[in-house]
């Protein structure tokens, strides 16, 4: 159940390209000499053909200019730009490829220049050292002064079109598993089907009205304190909520999971770099006005920040930790039966599973952390299938993903109580997290002593979700009277509670 990835910003949301490179070519044809035939070539062609025009729709200044750079390899991404292109089309992404392409090859023509103009300014320079008549002398100071203004000038907009090759490369989302379904979410196929629904010979209950008939969950109290998609668990619904997420981590620990509580207000730039949107009209995340912080959407992302801009050992791999936190989603968009009662809210606890693992190993810690989820809700007694997910689904991140979904009797539907997602260096790239093959000593925004180093793999799945457990267990274990059994797996997390009963009769 992940948060919306990444949305497309405006091409020309930084400066204007075409503007830029027309600057840069008066400024060698009038201060040095014309530029290269080449060079000429490769920058008319952007500025007159290639370029789209900026939308009208203004970008708030928050959004304008990337405060951090992503490891991506643009010389893969051109080399292999026709699978790259073709990847867009089936996650009906709206990456802009061809722009990357053009801004990488600007970039890469101007930093050649520069290049070569510095190489220039240290040839004056020398000469300068060398006994020299006061004409000549000031002819090179002139010289000098000049290349020092143009290369200024230069360097600044080489940084401006560095700072819009990452805005728009950034966007550009995670390769594709090559056995994912291509398509829309009806596309996704069924991997495994766990036990049948159950047959019941009365009439049943949602878990709306179970909840307010056993006094165990009040919307209507919370949505005059909070607003809608917010809601009270009272009584033995408190104790189901401890009791799911101590059983969730203490049966994922039993995998060498290590346990963790994280920070629920994170800086914005890592939930863009773990691969979301923290601002824009469908954004899923609440942002702190007046600073660059977040409410998290799942704990995915303060997890995946806590190795940020570090050399791990490759002795220390795999690094698996089970993370419970609160979560806070504007679930914008989101309206209709399919969001009623506890399946779609603004504030949920969950219990997240987090992956670090070398590249080889990351598919195979996919199909752990899938039957570990299938384990967990097997174990419940719920009935479920897992989908494979199809490309259109996947969101910017995922290379490959699986969801479970559940049958909720009340609501008449399977409905998503958990995914897991393989996003292979996606995440690691723009967080900065590597290994170093071999044997070696952690090392914290350094390069420790030997050996290339690698991105890491990074894997979350959900082991649960307690407003969507709620739903399961509540509709599926409801009785004729009207109580609700808890399954015998919760019972020692939840005092020995054995029904939920009626407050009153």
């Amino acid at each position: 159940m992940g948060l919306q990835s990444c949305t497309k910003l405006s091409p020309f949301s930084i400066f204007n390209l075409p503007t830029t490179l027309n600057r840069f070519s008066y400024r060698f044809h009038h201060h040095l000499r014309s530029p290269p035939p080449l060079l000429v070539r490769a920058l008319s062609s952007s500025s007159t053909a290639a370029a789209p025009q900026p939308p009208t729709a203004a970008i708030s200044d928050d959004t304008k200019v990337a405060q951090w750079k992503a490891a991506i390899d643009f010389k893969w991404i051109r080399d292999n730009k026709e699978a790259v292109a073709a990847n867009i089309r089936t996650r009906n992404s709206n990456a802009n490829l061809q722009l990357v392409l053009e801004l990488y090859d600007n970039m890469l023509n101007l930093q050649k220049e520069v290049e070569r103009l510095r190489a220039e300014r240290n040839v004056v320079a020398n000469k300068m050292k060398a006994k020299l008549e006061p004409s000549e002398r000031q002819k090179l100071i002139e010289e000098g002064k000049n290349l020092k203004d143009v290369l200024v000038s230069l360097e600044e907009d080489l940084l401006k079109l560095t700072d819009e090759l990452q805005q728009e490369a950034q966007c550009v989302p995670n390769m594709t598993h090559p056995d994912a379904p291509v398509g829309g979410e009806d596309c996704s196929t069924v991997r495994k089907v766990v036990g049948k629904p159950r047959e019941f010979g009365f009439a049943i209950k949602d878990h709306v009205q179970l909840g307010k008939d056993l006094d165990i969950i009040d919307f209507d109290a919370a949505s005059e304190v909070s607003g809608s998609k917010f809601y009270y668990l009272k009584n033995e619904a408190v104790l189901l909520e401890m009791g799911l997420v101590n059983w969730a981590v203490s049966e994922v620990m039993k995998s060498g999971f290590t346990p963790l509580t994280t920070p629920e207000i994170v800086r914005s730039s890592i939930v863009q770099k773990c691969g979301f949107q923290p601002r824009g009209s469908n954004t899923q995340v609440y942002s702190i006005v007046g600073s660059d912080q977040c409410l998290i959407g799942t704990a995915e992302i303060p997890v995946g920040g806590i190795h940020m801009d570090s050399i791990l050992a490759e002795a220390s791999l795999p690094l698996k930790y089970v993370a419970f936190s609160h979560c806070f989603r504007t679930e914008a968009g989101a309206a209709g039966t399919a969001t009623r009662g506890l399946y779609r809210v603004h504030q949920f606890s969950k219990v997240e599973m987090f992956v670090l693992c070398r590249p080889e190993e990351s598919d195979s810690f996919h199909e752990e952390l899938i039957s570990i989820e299938e384990d967990l809700f097997s174990s419940l007694g719920l009935h479920f299938k897992t989908l494979d997910m199809a490309t259109e689904d996947l969101g910017a991140p995922a290379y490959r993903k699986f969801d479970v979904e559940a049958w909720m009797p009340g609501l008449g539907r399977y409905g998503e109580i958990s995914s897991a997602s393989n996003c292979t260096d996606y995440q690691s790239r723009r967080l900065g997290i590597r290994y170093r093959p071999g044997p070696s000593t952690p090392s914290k925004k350094g390069k420790g002593s030997s050996g290339v180093t690698q991105f890491v793999h990074t894997l979350n799945a959900t082991a649960c979700a307690v407003p969507r457990m709620l739903v399961c267990l509540l509709e599926n274990y409801q009785q004729e009277d009207g109580t609700v059994v808890v399954p015998e797996p919760l019972r020692p997390f939840v005092g020995g509670l054995e029904v939920i009963d009626y407050k009153y009769r």
